[in-house]
């Protein structure tokens, strides 16, 4: 698929900022299975110092300045991704039982490094709980390959977690939205990933884009959407390193080409959107759009829309037309 997504941050500020530095984690990531055709970041006011680079897990890590006092800021990132099916590569095994696996991660010395291993430790939204193991238990039989074990705590969260958008904030504990089954995609992409380190197997954090479908004869929604997350956990080879596979705990399934990959990380403190350290505005308030739709929808939606202005400006001049004509006609009947 070819997917057209726009993303707009907008802040306002109570008082004035007088200065500002950000990063933003804003351009989908070039992978297997996702291709980056094409992506703009345009910021308002115009920063004095702006500039790109990669984090240490590969994203791409946009950082701008301002210096003049603002009182609005203004983001908007607007790529084209070219999205396919995530296919594993052959090295993965689908069959090593999860406790083969977790014996791979616990230290030992002389033991090859692999760079899988940072995803085996809390972090700042991820802690280590037995209630994480507890919960991830019935999905982890003996003997169960770590593929099987996560596709079935996917569907398992899937029909035991209820999506409430007024339920959790980002500050909320991952133990706390197990506790009460209910959260949005940050939570349960937390919850699960706790639920793997908690039993010693690497599993990461990824944020991105999810196409939804508006309602059957219904136009898709400008800034409707939002954006997504969910979770990547790693199948090592039988006899060295592997690939991650992705799943996707709050739609129960695995991603697809309906799916745009952003940023990956240990959790969600590693890819957000947007963070910044400013010098003024003690308040303010945040408006966050997003739209992702097929390209050809949106070049679609441009015809009609340049046809329609063609048509106006056609009715327009028919309308001219006819008032001169009137009025040289009105003009030539005036004896005076």
């Amino acid at each position: 698929m070819l997917l057209h997504v726009t993303h707009e941050t907008r802040y306002a500020y109570t008082p004035p900022v007088e200065t500002a530095q950000h990063l933003a984690h804003l351009k989908p990531l070039a992978t297997g299975s996702q291709r980056l055709m094409s992506h703009a970041l345009a910021i308002s006011p115009e920063p004095a110092q702006r500039g790109e680079s990669p984090d240490v897990y590969g994203n791409a890590r946009a950082f701008f300045a301002l210096d003049s006092t603002h009182e609005e800021l203004v983001v908007t990132a607007e790529s084209v991704v070219e999205t396919g099916v995530p296919v594993l590569s052959p090295a993965a095994s689908l069959e090593l039982p999860w406790e083969e696996v977790r014996e791979r991660f616990r230290y030992a010395k002389d033991l090859p490094f692999d760079p899988a291993s940072e995803f085996v430790f809390a972090s700042r939204y991820v802690p280590r709980h037995d209630d994480f193991a507890a919960y991830a238990r019935p999905s982890f039989a003996p003997g169960r390959p770590v593929f099987d074990a996560a596709m079935d705590l996917t569907l398992r969260m899937y029909r035991d977690f209820i999506y409430d958008t007024e339920s959790t904030e980002i500050s909320t504990p991952a133990i706390e939205a197990l506790a009460q089954r209910h959260g949005v995609c940050q939570d349960f992409a937390h919850i699960m990933i706790a639920c793997f380190r908690t039993l010693g197997l690497p599993a990461r954090y990824v944020s991105g884009y999810l196409l939804t479908q508006p309602p059957p004869g219904r136009a898709r929604l400008v800034g409707a959407d939002a954006s997504h997350a969910w979770v990547s956990v790693y199948l090592p080879g039988d006899d060295g390193p592997g690939d991650w596979a992705e799943f996707d705990p709050t739609n129960g399934r695995q991603p697809g080409e309906d799916y745009v990959a952003l940023a990956i990380g240990r959790d969600y403190s590693d890819v957000s959107p947007m963070r910044g350290v400013l010098h003024g505005g003690a308040r303010h308030t945040l408006d966050v759009s997003v739209t992702v739709q097929p390209l050809e929808e949106l070049r679609a939606e441009a015809a009609q829309a340049a046809q329609a202005a063609q048509s106006q400006i056609q009715t327009q001049t028919q309308t001219q037309t006819q008032t001169q004509s009137q009025s040289q006609s009105q003009q030539d009947e005036d004896p005076s």
